[in-house]
């Protein structure tokens, strides 16, 4: 299956030297991490609270308990490991071909796969601090907490990851708008394209290539010469890393 639009996609990365890829949460289902919009994705599941309500910033302050509840079960994965598709991003990166992995993902796998140039545009499990004295904490202090995480300060700890109603970080912002806007192909992969303002990053691409790999529509038509609904850990493992 897909012989036509893998051979496309072999060309379009034969012929381009700056890719970049921008990718969301199907990237990750692949590694068994549910995303959030699919048929049996968290947004599908039945909650007390909406998962947007839950992964809020109102919520964190004032709900903190029941937060960590939903994140500890529901978006900390720390046995997951990289799959087809982060594994072949980081061949690109390290043959010359990539230049950035731009990911709405939190869960590291890109990095866990040999990707150096990530940005992380929702931010990272793997990232916590003190609110009070800063103070670092890993994911696995965080997964292996009772209740509500503490700093040897006495401090609640928050992840490093953008809630709803916070801003996205200025400079992953500027440095990912530039990425995209300096590639000669873009690679979409894994996302619906309903988040903004994430999703409007593309909109700064003008290269030649554009690629979508998504297993539904994306929200959005973006003009793709090439769109493959396929997993994209199923797709991205037949390409041939051709190097100099």
């Amino acid at each position: 299956m897909y012989e036509q639009e893998v051979k496309r996609l072999q060309e379009m990365i034969d012929d381009s030297e700056r890719i970049v890829f921008f990718g969301g949460a199907g990237v990750s289902t692949e590694s068994n991490i549910p995303d959030f919009r699919s048929a049996d994705g968290l947004y599908q599941q039945k909650h007390k609270y909406s998962p947007e309500q839950i992964v809020s910033h109102t919520f964190f302050v004032h709900r903190t308990e029941s937060f960590y509840e939903f994140y500890k079960e529901k978006m900390m994965f720390l046995d997951a490991k990289p799959n087809a598709a982060h594994k072949k991003l980081a061949e690109l990166e390290e043959a010359g071909k990539l230049t950035a992995v731009i990911t709405q993902n939190i869960d590291g796998l890109h990095q866990a796969a040999g990707s150096k140039n990530v940005l992380e545009l929702h931010g990272s499990i793997h990232r916590n601090y003190c609110q009070s004295c800063r103070k670092f904490y890993d994911a696995a202090y965080v997964k292996g907490s009772e209740g509500i995480p503490k700093c040897s300060c006495g401090g609640t700890i928050k992840p490093d990851v953008v809630l709803y109603e916070e801003g996205l970080d200025s400079d992953v912002i500027n440095r990912s708008i530039k990425a995209i806007s300096e590639a000669d192909m873009l690679i979409i992969g894994g996302t619906s394209l309903v988040v903004y303002p994430a999703a409007g990053f593309i909109d700064y691409f003008r290269g030649k290539h554009l690629a979508v790999i998504n297993k539904s529509t994306t929200a959005r038509e973006v003009g793709a010469k090439l769109t493959i609904a396929a997993p994209i850990g199923e797709i991205m493992e037949k390409i041939e890393v051709k190097r100099g």
